[in-house]
C-alpha cells in the first residue's frame, strides 16, 4: 500500500512538472476570476466568461489577474536528465594555453540576398558526362 502511494506520489510530481497539467493548478484562480466577474455582472454564465478570456481576450483593468488563469501562459516544461556514471570517472580541469580562434570573412551578399561565389557553384551541372 505504501508503495503505490509513493508510486502515485511520484508520478504524480513527474507529470505536473514536466507537462502542462501544471496549469490544472490554477484552477482555483478561474473560479475566484469568475466570482470577481459574476459579482460585475450577476448575468454573466461561465461559458461567456471563458469566452472573453479565452476565445477573443480582451485587455481590461484586471489583466494581471487575466494572466494567472489557467493555460493563458504557457511554459517549457522541466526536462530531466539522468545519466548512469562509470564510479571510475573522474572529470578534471586544466589550465592549458589556449589558441585564438581566427574567423574567416563572410561572403557578402548581392542584391538577390545570395551568397556570392555559392549560388552558381553548387547548382552546376557535371563537367564530364559518362560515356554510355
Amino acid at each position: 500500500m505504501v508503495k503505490k502511494l509513493i508510486s502515485i506520489l511520484f508520478l504524480s510530481l513527474y507529470l505536473v512538472s514536466t507537462t502542462e497539467l501544471y496549469q490544472l493548478l490554477k484552477i482555483p484562480n478561474l473560479i475566484e476570476h469568475y466570482c470577481e466577474h459574476k459579482k460585475l455582472n450577476p448575468e454573466m454564465p461561465f461559458i461567456a466568461f471563458l469566452k472573453t478570456h479565452y476565445n477573443h481576450p480582451v485587455k481590461d483593468g484586471d489583466e494581471g489577474k487575466d494572466q494567472k488563469l489557467p493555460f493563458i501562459i504557457h511554459s517549457a516544461p522541466l526536462a530531466l536528465i539522468f545519466t548512469v556514471m562509470n564510479p571510475g570517472f573522474s572529470f578534471e580541469s586544466k589550465n592549458s594555453y589556449v589558441q585564438q580562434i581566427t574567423s574567416n570573412k563572410i561572403p557578402s551578399k548581392d542584391e538577390d540576398f545570395r551568397f556570392k561565389g555559392f549560388a552558381g557553384s553548387i547548382w552546376e551541372p557535371p563537367r564530364h558526362s559518362p560515356v554510355i
